[in-house]
């Protein structure tokens, strides 16, 4: 995960250490500092956003074929993100390099003007519904919200058995499902919609 500067150029990666620290704050909202023989307790919600290279070149899986990693090298460096923190992250996606004509030819897609107005409706029906976000719900205040048909629930326990999903990386799935429905206006969650939500459980270097 890097913060800025060159592709491969480790002194700009945070250290796992560094990343491991924000296991607390990302799963209670809050982070506690131990000094001697005081402690105190600081509020910490907050949204990341983080990005990392595939490999220590950055070039693994690029069609320029440039990357020489070996698939152990590849893997170590993967490697420095660790499960634990990755289960709490919602949404982890491989971005692979695109071409000069799939640059140039891409659909506009939604408009941003759009994209507002879908967020704000979503989050003005979370707020009616729960009076909080969906990010908000704790296991026992998300199944109420987040009810899934026969189908739906066969389909996440299809992936819960693949992929070995823990009980904290499903209800994230969970709550992913359910804000995709919110912005798509829909009452129940789709198959749809867990799917996409279930695509997005993806793991660095995979």
């Amino acid at each position: 995960m890097e913060d800025s500067g060159d592709i491969g150029n480790s002194q700009y990666e945070f250290e796992r250490r560094t990343l491991e620290v924000l296991r607390e704050p990302m799963e209670t909202g809050v982070i506690t500092v131990s000094r001697a023989a005081r402690k105190i307790t600081y509020p910490a919600r907050f949204q990341l956003v983080g990005a990392m290279n595939p490999c220590a070149c950055g070039y693994l899986g690029h069609p320029s074929g440039r990357c020489h990693c070996t698939p152990e090298q590849a893997a170590r460096y993967a490697g420095r993100i660790s499960g634990p923190l990755l289960e709490r992250i919602d949404l982890i996606l491989d971005v692979p390099a695109l071409s000069a004509w799939e640059l140039q030819h891409a659909p506009s897609g939604e408009s941003s003007a759009q994209m507002r107005a879908r967020v704000s409706n979503a989050a003005a029906c979370q707020d009616e519904r729960q009076g909080c976000s969906n990010a908000r719900l704790s296991g026992a205040a998300l199944q109420p919200q987040a009810v899934l048909d026969k189908a739906g629930q066969r389909l996440l326990q299809q992936a819960v058995s693949r992929f070995a999903l823990s009980a904290r990386a499903t209800h994230r799935v969970i709550r992913v499902a359910r804000t995709i429905a919110d912005l798509d206006g829909a009452a129940a969650i789709s198959d749809a919609a867990l799917g996409e939500a279930l695509s997005y459980r993806g793991t660095p270097g995979g």
